[in-house]
């Protein structure tokens, strides 16, 4: 009976300590969020890199989570760009595919206390993983779950290299959160070369290249000729969790409209 009691009284401390620790925790996270809530973009650019999917096209071959996993060396265990099976429609699967949003009013940028993630001016989200202190309240605050822990640093083979291309950027050090950032590298050496994401391979994104049935379109926003620009401006287009206002940078065009047809042959 006494041992019971005891017992008993341990666990009350300790749920009190829990409720305790997470009590600050959220105290700072709130804090935090309001001191940069105001942050944004710094700096202007002439572009606005958007991504849409064709859920019409997408078949789930995963050719996407295999380009991007050796273009941005990403271990085997993770993926910064997942296609998740949906509930079929009309008996055809259905496929929803998701890199990083690239938000807008992004909740991971709000929230990091030592200002690791940040905005570009064209509008990609990016991490500075020397400054990233593994707090992973990035990782907790992303509606997308598109964001991942290193909990051990990645020293093995990549199995995606060199099938699927080879390394473009630096392996992420234990300890950081990682993302996808549009392939951020392919778009500025393309652009200093002249050539024009969306448009040239070597300036797109490494996930929309590789797609098979062309279900990923990427391109720039601000330019309202580009195709990206008059497939967004159809009634078809769609962002993830739009209540939340995070203004993504990743557009959907559903499986299919009321007229049974894919969006993209009613733009």
């Amino acid at each position: 009976m006494g041992n019971k009691t005891i017992a008993t009284n341990t666990m009350k401390r300790r749920d009190f300590l829990k409720l305790t620790i997470a009590g600050l925790a959220t105290t700072t996270v709130a804090a935090t969020t309001m001191r940069n809530k105001a942050s944004g973009p710094v700096g202007d650019s002439p572009h606005k890199w958007v991504m849409v999917i064709d859920q019409s096209k997408c078949n789930g071959c995963g050719h996407c989570i295999d380009a991007c996993r050796a273009e941005n060396d990403v271990a085997p265990d993770k993926a910064w760009t997942r296609v998740i099976a949906q509930e079929p429609l009309d008996g055809q699967d259905v496929y929803l595919p998701m890199p990083c949003m690239q938000c807008a009013d992004a909740p991971c940028v709000d929230i990091c206390p030592v200002g690791a993630s940040t905005y570009r001016p064209d509008g990609i989200v990016m991490m500075d993983y020397d400054k990233c202190i593994g707090c992973r309240y990035c990782q907790l605050a992303c509606p997308y779950d598109a964001r991942s822990f290193n909990w051990k640093a990645f020293t093995g083979e990549n199995p995606a290299v060199p099938d699927w291309g080879e390394p473009g950027v630096e392996r992420r050090p234990r300890g950081v959160v990682e993302k996808c950032s549009f392939c951020y590298h392919r778009i500025d050496r393309g652009l200093a070369q002249g050539l024009m994401p969306g448009v040239d391979a070597a300036a797109t994104p490494a996930c929309v290249v590789a797609c098979p049935p062309g279900a990923r379109i990427f391109g720039d926003l601000n330019d309202p000729n580009s195709e990206v620009s008059k497939l967004v401006a159809t009634d078809c287009a769609y962002q993830l969790r739009e209540e939340l206002g995070t203004e993504p940078s990743v557009y959907y065009l559903p499986a299919t409209t009321e007229e049974n047809l894919p969006c993209s042959e009613n733009a």
